[in-house]
């Protein structure tokens, strides 16, 4: 038996982008757990080969607070989504969902920041050559 099973990260990275989609649904909808705040972005969704387990990456707009109690009402929810998932995807197997945040937007944010606050510190103040043309 050749050729179907070469590509093997092929389907896990396609059901990862449909998992990452629908999660992204359902917190739109809203989950009922007043601890999840935060708007919250679903910016990753990771697979083992076998779909059993998945790694939800998100991140959160607000202050460490906003995110503690968000971390805890996605893990609360996490049987809830696991199912909906399932069903909605019709997978046979519902992977157990584990949620993680993702500090990648933050961390771009700060450097971002640095980079302006060093490109502020480098322009010449009040001399020749300040008019941009």
């Amino acid at each position: 038996m050749t050729g179907k099973r070469s590509g093997g990260g092929e389907r896990p990275r396609r059901v990862a982008e449909q998992v990452q989609h629908e999660i992204g649904l359902l917190l739109v909808r809203g989950l009922k757990d007043p601890r999840i705040t935060g708007f919250v972005t679903v910016t990753g969704v990771k697979l083992s080969p076998d779909l059993r387990e998945g790694v939800v990456y998100y991140s959160v707009f607000g202050e460490e607070p906003v995110r503690r109690s968000t971390q805890a009402g996605l893990e609360a929810a996490a049987g809830y989504l696991r199912r909906e998932v399932a069903r909605n995807l019709g997978l046979r197997v519902a992977p157990t969902l584990r949620f993680v945040f993702d500090e990648s937007i933050e961390r771009g944010d700060r450097i971002e920041t640095l980079i302006k606050e060093v490109h502020a510190a480098e322009k010449p103040s009040g001399g020749e050559g300040d008019e941009e043309p």
